[in-house]
């Protein structure tokens, strides 16, 4: 037996995407994008209300940065969500995020979050408040790599945004080995 919802903005699991965005003034911004993931192959897509700062940056650099929210940092990531860069100045000085100039594209990214990508605006639809862009680059903090060279999760420690309860989850462990563990079924 299944229960019914009817229509509701759930989905799991839900990355914490940070958005960072320039103004024209070269004023860095933070937001947390309740809504985004891989759009395509190489492109993301997070949502923007067209009120935003970041939604109005966005337009004025034609590029911005996407950082993984982690445990370490979910009250900083939180709060970037919660206050508006238009009407508080003083909002990654609360935060503490350093900004940072990303080296492939027009945008900052944080100190404080290890991860981030890169991203050319490739799309913005101020009547959806979709944005997508293409990611030019994938940066990590050597502290997240694993002995291969590539990003460990466990020490990344990525959060994930519960829709259902309005909370913040810690990934879990592995379950599978994805493009791998179905071919016993062909």
């Amino acid at each position: 037996m299944r229960k019914n919802f009817d229509s509701q903005t759930w989905l799991y699991p839900m990355p914490v995407l940070i958005v960072g965005t320039y103004d024209e003034n070269g004023t860095a911004n933070a937001m947390n994008a309740a809504w985004g993931g891989i759009h395509d192959t190489r492109q993301i897509a997070v949502c923007v209300d067209p009120g935003h700062q970041t939604a109005h940056n966005l337009q004025c650099r034609k590029a911005f940065s996407v950082s993984i929210g982690t445990a370490d940092q979910v009250v900083a990531c939180d709060y970037v969500g919660l206050v508006s860069g238009r009407e508080e100045p003083e909002k990654l000085q609360k935060a503490k995020f350093h900004p940072r100039k990303a080296e492939h594209v027009d945008a900052p990214y944080f100190e404080e979050l290890p991860m981030t990508l890169e991203c050319r605006l490739l799309h913005y639809d101020a009547v959806t408040g979709c944005a997508v862009g293409e990611i030019i680059n994938v940066s990590a903090e050597e502290t997240i790599l694993d002995e291969n060279g590539t990003i460990d999760p466990e020490k990344l420690r990525p959060i994930l945004y519960d829709p259902v309860h309005h909370l913040y989850r810690n990934m879990g462990d592995v379950a599978g080995k994805a493009f791998h563990d179905g071919l016993q079924l062909k």
